[in-house]
């Protein structure tokens, strides 16, 4: 048994029910995969332009991501 009682006014609000299944996380997951495909594709066959690639891709997939949260397209901050 625990020790520990919380008051209902000490617990935090309750989460989104959309678990992170927004757009905005979409786009920033699907992106960072594509980008780690070409990374490692890229370190693997040693093509430095597929690596630089890949880096470029999970930068702009990032910023995004970044951008749809900031059009409220993601999970709310509070």
């Amino acid at each position: 048994m625990s020790s520990v009682h919380l008051e209902p006014q000490d617990l935090p609000d309750v989460a989104p029910h959309n678990h992170g299944r927004t757009t905005a996380g979409w786009v920033t997951n699907v992106g960072l995969v594509l980008a780690a495909i070409l990374v490692s594709l890229g370190i693997a066959i040693p093509v430095h332009a597929v690596t630089f690639v890949g880096i470029g891709v999970a930068v702009v997939s990032l910023a995004a991501g970044a951008a749809l949260r900031a059009l409220g397209h993601g999970q709310p901050l509070s």
